[in-house]
C-alpha cells in the first residue's frame, strides 16, 4: 500500500498480522493468493479525504459489515492469544449502520462499544489501525487481569 504514511514495518504489528489471517482464513476459493497483505488491509484505510467522499448517512454495504467482523474477530483473537482467555465477539447492527459489539471473555465483558455510521468505519493509516487494536487489547487484558475469577466462569 502507497499511502505514504505508515512505515513499512506497520504490516508486521502483531495485530496487524491477525487481521491477515482473518481476511485469508475467509479465502476458501483463493481469490486473495496474489494479493499482498497491504492489499487486504488497505480497505480500513479511510483517511480524512476518503472520509469526506462518504456521505454523512448512509446504510453500510455487506463488505463493510464483513471487514467489521473480521476486525473485532481478529480483537477477539488476539486478545485470547496475549492472555490465554478467548474472547468472543457478539454484534448486533441495524441496517442504518449503527449497534453495538460486545466482546466477552467468560461472564466478563472486556469490551463494550456502541457503532454509529459503520459506512465510514477505517483508520487514517495501517499505523492507525495497529495503535486502536493494540490499546483495546492493552484495555481487555487488563480488564481480564483485575477480575480472572470472573473471566475464568
Amino acid at each position: 500500500m502507497t499511502t505514504g504514511t505508515e512505515a513499512p514495518e506497520a504490516i508486521n504489528h502483531p495485530f496487524l498480522r491477525e487481521l491477515v489471517t482473518q481476511f485469508r482464513a475467509l479465502d476458501a476459493h483463493g481469490a486473495w493468493d496474489r494479493k499482498s497483505d497491504a492489499q487486504l488491509l488497505e480497505p480500513f484505510i479511510v483517511d480524512k479525504a476518503k472520509r469526506r467522499e462518504i456521505p454523512i448517512m448512509g446504510d453500510p454495504d455487506p463488505e463493510m459489515l464483513e471487514r467489521l467482523e473480521l476486525f473485532y474477530n481478529a480483537l477477539g483473537l488476539a486478545i485470547e492469544k496475549r492472555c490465554g482467555h478467548m474472547a468472543s465477539p457478539i454484534m448486533a447492527m441495524h441496517h442504518e449502520g449503527f449497534g453495538r459489539v460486545v466482546l466477552t471473555t467468560g461472564r466478563l465483558v472486556v469490551v463494550s462499544r456502541h457503532l454509529r455510521d459503520v459506512h465510514r468505519f477505517g483508520f487514517d493509516s495501517l499505523d492507525a489501525l495497529a495503535r486502536e487494536g493494540e490499546r483495546m487489547i492493552d484495555a481487555a487484558v487488563a480488564l481480564i487481569d483485575r477480575y480472572p475469577e470472573v473471566a475464568r466462569l
